[in-house]
């Protein structure tokens, strides 16, 4: 059967903004690894076999007896018993097993759609990008849990951590782009100017995110839970911010300098969201003035959530859904720099519904 090009854009756009719904579960799953003190609970990478739980009692034993040996035990979690064991075990295998399931999820419909000519050249060099992505993440990911299982370690490294989140953020972004990609409807450019700022607030978004797995991977958010000062000082001491030597390694390993990092940032952010959107809704057309307005909104939230979060001292609940909400800023960043640049792969008649992210803040450019 013959497949338009409609049809085909609108397969592959659900079946990639289906992914990307999967790297954000990913992601939060991955953020309960972390605040529950599970992601060290196994010890080994299995990437076949590891599917696997263990399923008897004798396995279990097995299993527990290999986390014994690891430094997070003997500091932390001595006279932990194998119940509590197989909770913490229970969040970093349905972690695994989700990173396999995307995988999959990823490859066999691609092998689909590629087999019935609905992949363009463009659109396949950027899936062999972020498959080739995808592969380096769950490498990434077992050299961050093992530096944490390293003499003296009771958590991973948090340069990893935060590579391990930037990267994840990275493959939804490539997945949200190429989705966005792939609206049928024609579109005109954004303005110069707007297009521009649109294809920043991506980048800002990233890097906003590394500072955050540098402060959830440096625990820097249990202290300093003041806001707008820092205990008292809207700019901590010169000599508190760079108190480690040799100073580059302040930028990780200091609390103060990492949360600052993050709470600047975080204002750039949020500025420069704002502007925006103000630019665009004076001089942009309707669709790119609403993706703008849903950026800065999504942004003030996200910086909101990070203020409550600091000053609760980082409950479970909001650092976790701290973790979410950047997922969805990122998102709508995204969607909206790659709308502003201008689409049209097929014609839609006008009366057929925009499907996608990308539908809940106008049609235009």
């Amino acid at each position: 059967m013959r497949v338009s090009g409609d049809q085909r854009s609108g397969a592959v756009r659900t079946w990639l903004y289906l992914m990307a719904a999967l790297v954000v579960a990913m992601v939060a799953v991955g953020g309960a690894t972390r605040l529950t003190g599970s992601g060290l609970s196994i010890t080994e990478w299995r990437p076949v076999t590891g599917i696997v739980p263990p399923l008897s009692e004798a396995d279990w034993s097995a299993e527990f007896a290999k986390y014994k040996d690891t430094p997070q035990y003997n500091i932390l979690n001595q006279g932990m018993g194998l119940a509590s064991f197989k909770v913490l075990y229970g969040w970093e295998w349905g972690h695994r097993v989700l990173g396999r399931l995307i995988g999959l999820v990823f490859f066999l419909p691609l092998v689909v759609f590629w087999w019935r000519g609905m992949i363009g050249r463009r659109l396949g060099l950027g899936l062999l990008g972020l498959g080739i992505l995808g592969g380096l993440q769950g490498a990434i990911g077992w050299i961050m849990v093992a530096s944490g299982l390293q003499p003296g370690m009771t958590a991973v490294a948090p340069l990893k951590l935060a590579l391990h989140l930037t990267t994840a953020s990275l493959i939804l972004a490539g997945l949200v782009w190429l989705a966005a990609g792939q609206r049928s409807d024609a579109a005109d450019p954004a303005p110069g100017r707007i297009r521009r700022v649109a294809a920043l607030l991506p980048a800002l978004v990233l890097v906003q995110i590394f500072l955050g797995g540098l402060v959830a991977g440096s625990h820097a958010g249990l202290v300093y839970n003041t806001w707008p000062d820092m205990d008292g000082a809207l700019v901590p001491p010169v000599d508190s911010l760079f108190a480690i030597r040799p100073w580059i390694e302040n930028f990780v390993d200091n609390h103060a300098l990492v949360q600052f990092d993050h709470r600047v940032s975080a204002y750039l952010l949020v500025v420069v969201a704002l502007l925006h959107a103000v630019d665009a809704r004076m001089t942009g057309p309707a669709g790119a003035a609403g993706r703008a307005e849903g950026v800065a909104a999504l942004a003030l939230a996200q910086a909101g959530l990070g203020i409550a979060t600091l000053l609760l001292a980082v409950p479970l609940w909001a650092a976790l859904a701290h973790q979410v909400l950047a997922m969805a800023v990122l998102t709508m960043a995204v969607v909206h720099a790659r709308l502003s640049r201008g689409t049209g792969l097929v014609r839609r008649p006008a009366r057929e519904p925009v499907l996608g992210f990308e539908g809940l803040v106008g049609r235009g450019a």
